[in-house]
C-alpha cells in the first residue's frame, strides 16, 4: 500500500512541478507550488517523519505559498511574455536532458536492484521536544533572521507596487 500512495503522490508531485513551470499566469504557477508542498508533506508522512510533513504544510503551503499569493496578486502581475528565443534554447536542451536522466535513474534502477521501503534514517530517533529545543533556542537567530528577511522582502514588492501619486 505505501508504494502505490508513493508512486501517486511522487506522480502527483512531477505533474505539478511540471505545471508550474509551464503555466503563463503566476497565481496558476504559485497554486501549482502548492500542489508541489502538500504532495512532498504526503511523502514525508509515508516516511514516518509525522512533524517534518507537518511543518511542510503548516509552513510552506500555508505561510509562504499565502504570502507569496498576496504578492503576486498586489503586484497585479498578468501573463508573462515569454522571449521565443530563450524558450527554443530550452526546449532544444531541456527534452534531450529530461530523457537522459530519465534514462540514466532507470539503469540505475535496474541495475543495482533497488528495494523501496529499506531506508534507515538514522541509529537514534529524535523526539519533537528535542528538535524543538534545537530550532528554538540553538538556532533561534537564523530563524528569526529568515522571518525578518522575508517581511523585508514583502514590504520591498508593496513599495514597489505602489502607484505613484501626481
Amino acid at each position: 500500500m505505501y508504494v502505490v500512495l508513493f508512486f501517486i503522490f511522487a506522480a502527483l508531485c512531477v505533474a505539478g512541478a511540471l505545471n508550474l513551470l509551464l503555466q503563463r499566469h503566476p497565481i496558476n504557477s504559485a497554486l501549482s507550488l502548492i500542489v508541489v508542498m502538500v504532495s512532498l508533506a504526503v511523502l514525508y508522512l509515508l516516511l514516518g517523519a509525522e512533524f517534518l510533513a507537518a511543518a511542510q504544510v503548516i509552513v510552506y503551503s500555508g505561510a509562504i505559498m499565502v504570502l507569496f499569493t498576496f504578492v503576486i496578486m498586489l503586484l497585479n502581475a498578468g501573463e508573462e511574455d515569454r522571449a521565443k528565443s530563450t524558450s527554443r534554447v530550452a526546449s532544444a536542451a531541456g527534452f534531450p536532458g529530461v530523457v537522459a536522466l530519465v534514462c540514466l535513474l532507470s539503469y540505475v534502477y535496474l541495475s543495482e536492484k533497488v528495494h523501496l521501503g529499506t531506508t534507515a534514517l538514522g541509529d537514534q530517533l529524535v523526539s519533537t521536544s528535542a528538535l524543538a529545543r534545537v530550532l528554538f533556542r540553538d538556532l533561534l537567530l537564523p530563524f528569526e533572521v529568515t522571518s525578518v528577511l522575508i517581511l523585508i522582502a514583502i514590504l520591498g514588492a508593496v513599495a514597489l507596487a505602489r502607484k505613484e501619486q501626481n
